[in-house]
């Protein structure tokens, strides 16, 4: 960072003070909470991370020194506040993908067509057409299931499971289904991100060391099998299972 873009002293102190005083709050909100969700202990929260974060941010721009707090991440879930038996619920689910190979995925598309008696390369002609026949054809699990062959690449999916006080009536939310999600009523998460490739690929980095220098000892792997299953330990393709998030 260039000196000019630089926040000042001044500025670093005003920011160390803003976390005390947060810090002031957090705590009387504690001590005056009428419950375990008490909203108010979660607002002083939110107020003191954000403090912390700033006076962290400045405190390293200008002195190039971090602090010990860690500051909880943006996909941990807030405070559950809904009811306690609730009598519906609702899963929401998003699923991001890449249109990898167009030419693929107009090729299942006009088999789509062929299969419908239909001209091809028509809706299939276009990568927009090609799509919603696709989805028109295969419920969105097996896609998901299939995506290689159809030519996507898939990337971030989550799915929530919220909670609600009674059904919603037919055709209330259809003109705009994902508006009135809240966080706070999420019982449950599911979240699938190229982020978390990193920390697993250290994991299958150290099977892998194990198992080959039981190789390379001679020993045999806990199967009794005198060789390893190489093409297990080896095979990085096994798709990743959706990892449990904040509940």
């Amino acid at each position: 960072m260039s000196d000019a873009a630089q926040p000042t002293a001044a500025e670093v102190r005003a920011a160390a003070e803003a976390v005390k005083t947060a810090l002031d709050r957090h705590l009387a909100a504690v001590e005056r909470r009428s419950g375990e969700d008490d909203p108010a202990v979660y607002e002083a929260f939110n107020e003191l991370a954000a403090a912390a974060e700033a006076y962290d941010e400045l405190l390293y721009d200008r002195y190039d020194e971090v602090t010990p707090f860690e500051i909880p991440g943006e996909d941990q879930l807030p405070p559950y506040t809904g009811p306690d038996e609730p009598s519906a619920l609702s899963v929401l689910i998003r699923r991001d993908y890449a249109v990898a190979e167009p030419q693929r995925l107009r090729a299942h598309a006009q088999r789509i067509e062929a299969a419908d008696d239909e001209e091809t390369g028509e809706a299939s002609g276009t990568v927009h057409g090609a799509l919603g026949l696709l989805f028109g054809e295969f419920e969105p699990d097996e896609i998901a299931s299939r995506h290689k062959e159809f030519g996507l690449e898939e990337g971030d999916s989550t799915l929530w499971v919220t909670v609600s006080d009674e059904p919603a009536e037919p055709g209330e939310w259809l003109e705009a289904p994902f508006e009135g999600a809240d966080p706070q009523r999420v019982i449950c998460r599911f979240d699938v991100s190229a982020v978390f490739d990193d920390d697993l690929d250290d994991e299958d980095d150290d099977d892998l060391d194990d198992a080959l220098g039981r190789a390379l000892a001679g020993t045999t792997d806990p199967d009794g099998d005198d060789d390893l299953d190489r093409d297990d330990d080896l095979d990085g393709d096994d798709d990743l299972e959706p990892l449990d998030a904040d509940r």
